[in-house]
C-alpha cells in the first residue's frame, strides 16, 4: 500500500489511546521517604573548587593513566584545621583522588604543558594508603595556576601550623618541669625543718646519755 493512501494517513494521523486523558489519578503503591545521604564533607568548608581531568602514573606500564574526570576540591576541616584534596568523577560521583595536603608536599607544573600539573601523594581513594603520581588537567591555564599556587598555600600553612604545635609542646613541656622543681623545692624546704629537730634531739639524748655515764663512773664520796 502506498505512503500517499488517505486511510494509511487516517490511521497514522489517529490518536492513540495513550494520549487521552481520563482524569483519573493514581495513588503510588510504595511511599518513598526523602533520604539524606552523607558526602564526609559536612565537616569541612571548600577553600578550592575546579573541573578538571585527573591521571595516575602506572609504574608497571610505565604510561599515564585517567582516573577520571570531575571536580577536585581542597576542603580545610573546620576543627581540625587540616586541609584534605578530593576529586569524584563526574557522572558515578566515585572517589578516584583522595588525601591529605602536608607541609612535605610540592606541585609542579608538567614539562611541556602549562594547563597541567603534578604531585606525589600517599592516597586513600581505593580505601588504603597508595604512593601515586598524580597529574591533573584543567580547560585553562589560569585554573592551573589557580590550584598550583592553593596548592602550595596550604602545604606552606601546615608546615607553620606543625611549627607552632611543637613550640607549643615544648613550651608547655618546659613549664610541666617549672612546676615539678618547684613542688619538689617546696617538699624539699618543708622536710628539712622536721629533720633538723630529730637531729636536734638525737643529740640531745647522746648528751643526756654520756651525763648518766660519766657520774656512774665517778667513785663515791668517803665518810
Amino acid at each position: 500500500m502506498s505512503s500517499n493512501d488517505p486511510e494509511h494517513r487516517e490511521e497514522e494521523d489517529a490518536p492513540t489511546a495513550e494520549d487521552e486523558d481520563t482524569g483519573a489519578q493514581v495513588a503510588p503503591i510504595v511511599k518513598l521517604e526523602e533520604v539524606t545521604v552523607s558526602t564526609g564533607e559536612e565537616d569541612e568548608d571548600a577553600i578550592l573548587d575546579l573541573k578538571s581531568k585527573l591521571y595516575r602514573f602506572d609504574k608497571e606500564g610505565n604510561q599515564w593513566k585517567e582516573r577520571g574526570a570531575g571536580t577536585v576540591k581542597l576542603l580545610k576541616h573546620k576543627e581540625s584545621g587540616k586541609v584534605r584534596l578530593v576529586m569524584r568523577q563526574s557522572k558515578t560521583l566515585k572517589i578516584c583522588a583522595n588525601h591529605l595536603v602536608i607541609p612535605s608536599m610540592s606541585v609542579q607544573e608538567h614539562a611541556g604543558n602549562d594547563k597541567s600539573c603534578v604531585w606525589h601523594a600517599s592516597d586513600f581513594a581505593d580505601g588504603e594508603l597508595k604512593d601515586e603520581l598524580f597529574c591533573i588537567r584543567f580547560p585553562s591555564v589560569e585554573n592551573c595556576k589557580l590550584f598550583m599556587e592553593t596548592f602550595q598555600e596550604v602545604a606552606e600553612s601546615q608546615q607553620k601550623k606543625e611549627e607552632n604545635k611543637d613550640a607549643s609542646a615544648a613550651a608547655g613541656l618546659l613549664e610541666k618541669l617549672s612546676v615539678e622543681e618547684k613542688k619538689t623545692e617546696e617538699k624539699t624546704s618543708e622536710e628539712a625543718p622536721a629533720v633538723a629537730k630529730e637531729d636536734k634531739d638525737a643529740k640531745s639524748e647522746t648528751v643526756k646519755e654520756d651525763a648518766e655515764k660519766k657520774k656512774e663512773e665517778e667513785p663515791a664520796s668517803s665518810t
